[in-house]
């Protein structure tokens, strides 16, 4: 791959393998006047998720759950057709697959530690809740008639 501005990075030092990435070229819809109709400029990246050695064990497994809907027999596909270029097409659907592994092999967030409101802060909530509907009961014409 010459010119390409590789490697891409997912997290930490794991990268994208480039002999793992699959590209097809198709011609792609859009701007491009007489040109765009015999340039492949339209970039199909495909990566086999289940079988990369790249990815630590973990990550894999994390990555295969997350993907799951997106997966067809293990590859994960990204289409990239924005750019008149096929070179940035390619950019685009490079970065755009490192993305999208990043975010799937990232670990689970903390879960979160449940905490009780004070009771001072409770009891003020209240009392100014009392207030208000003091102040709108006051508002009512009732008493005027």
């Amino acid at each position: 791959m010459v010119g390409m501005s590789g490697p891409y990075l997912i997290r930490g030092s794991v990268s994208l393998p480039e002999a793992e990435l699959n590209w097809r070229f198709s011609r792609s819809s859009g701007p491009g006047g007489q040109h765009v109709n015999t340039s492949d400029s339209q970039v199909e990246l495909r990566f086999d998720l289940a079988k990369t050695e790249a990815l630590p064990e973990v990550w894999k497994q994390r990555a295969l759950e997350r993907l799951a809907g997106r997966l067809v027999d293990g590859v994960v596909v990204v289409r990239a057709s924005e750019h008149r270029s096929q070179w940035r097409n390619r950019e685009t659907a490079a970065v755009r697959l490192a993305a999208l592994l990043a975010e799937a092999t990232a670990p689970p967030p903390k879960p979160r530690r449940a905490t009780r409101i004070p009771r001072g802060i409770n009891e003020r909530r209240l009392r100014e809740k009392k207030q208000r509907s003091e102040t709108k009961r006051g508002r009512s014409g009732r008493e005027w008639s």
